[in-house]
């Protein structure tokens, strides 16, 4: 800071010696004794170097106390150290009314967050009466018909959770409870949801009893494990899907389906990205495994995936959690 604050000053100090020479030269261009001026321009040189100094710890005083200023958020940018002349005053003035705005725009920006929020949530409750009075009057029946509406309505369903998982997932408010669950539960009733699915489309189930107990969030964790495996069903067309341990923390979902590209497998939790199945099945929308990525990050666990093209894919969750965050 020290060199920084010299070469902000190399003007000044220029000028000083600039003016040391033309007294030198104009009293050897008169005869007289050089010496009658060195020994003033040393005592101006001293009084030149001490001011430099008062300076230099005035503006590493200031510069400490905009070090920690600049650690603080925009809301508690206060308390500028004391203006060293018009200009720092005007800056501090446009910073203020910058953080004012600032301010402002931030207030306004919540207050939309949560009118979106608030009606987002009344409109997924009132969207759920409608579907779950369909889904009675379908029970009714057992017809091929039925049960292909009973698969598609329960897509509607996902696709309505999908979007208060979309608006809540990264919010602070977000209400994570978590307990210890019976993990062969949380599969049961999600793989139950997809039952008919699994029988239209002539698809087997592996699955055997994995005999484990999780510390999760059953919510979330049931949003990642139906995601998970409606991917898996939107891609197989044959075969069977699996779901397994990996040793005794790592649950992996594997399916016969298409697979995804090896360019593309790098890139499938991003946010939007569809890679080159997306582009085939222009209905999807790049949102599922990002969110179920994001709701692994909040639960404590890390999910993966690996596939080959045109033999399967296999998407892996680690369940093992190094501090558990209670709420």
């Amino acid at each position: 800071m020290f060199f920084d604050y010299m070469k902000q000053k190399r003007t000044e100090i220029l000028v000083f010696f600039l003016f040391a020479v033309i007294l030198s030269v104009s009293f050897m261009l008169y005869h007289l004794p050089v010496a009658a001026v060195l020994y003033p321009a040393a005592i101006c040189f001293l009084l030149f170097a001490a001011c430099l100094l008062v300076g230099y710890g005035r503006e590493k005083r200031t510069h400490h106390a905009l070090e920690e200023l600049k650690k603080k958020s925009a809301e508690l940018m206060e308390d500028f150290p004391e203006a060293d002349g018009i200009a720092e005053a005007d800056y501090q003035e446009i910073i203020q009314l910058l953080c004012e705005q600032h301010k402002s725009m931030h207030t306004r920006m919540a207050t939309a967050y949560r009118d979106m929020m608030d009606y987002y949530t009344i409109w997924v409750h009132q969207i759920k009466t409608p579907i779950a009075s369909m889904r009675l009057q379908l029970q009714n029946e057992d017809t091929e018909i039925s049960r292909k509406l009973s698969a598609e309505l329960y897509k509607i369903e996902q696709y309505v959770e999908m979007v208060l998982v979309f608006l809540r997932v990264d919010s602070e408010s977000t209400d994570y409870c978590f307990r210890e669950y019976d993990l062969d539960n949380l599969i049961r009733q999600t793989v139950r949801k997809f039952s008919t699915e699994f029988i239209l489309r002539k698809l087997s189930l592996c699955y055997e009893p994995v005999n484990k107990k999780i510390m999760t969030d059953e919510k979330w964790f049931s949003f990642v494990l139906g995601q998970v495996l409606s991917n898996a069903l939107k891609y197989t067309k044959e075969g069977s899907i699996t779901i397994e341990m990996d040793g005794n923390d790592i649950l992996c979902i594997s399916d016969t389906g298409i697979g995804i590209a090896p360019e593309d497998l790098p890139r499938i939790f991003e946010k939007g990205y569809t890679g080159y199945n997306g582009r085939v099945d222009r209905k999807a929308s790049g949102l599922g495994l990002w969110l179920c990525a994001r709701v692994c990050k909040r639960l404590g666990y890390k999910i993966s995936a690996s596939s080959t093209v045109d033999v399967g894919t296999q998407i892996r969750i680690d369940l093992s959690r190094e501090k558990v965050e209670f709420e």
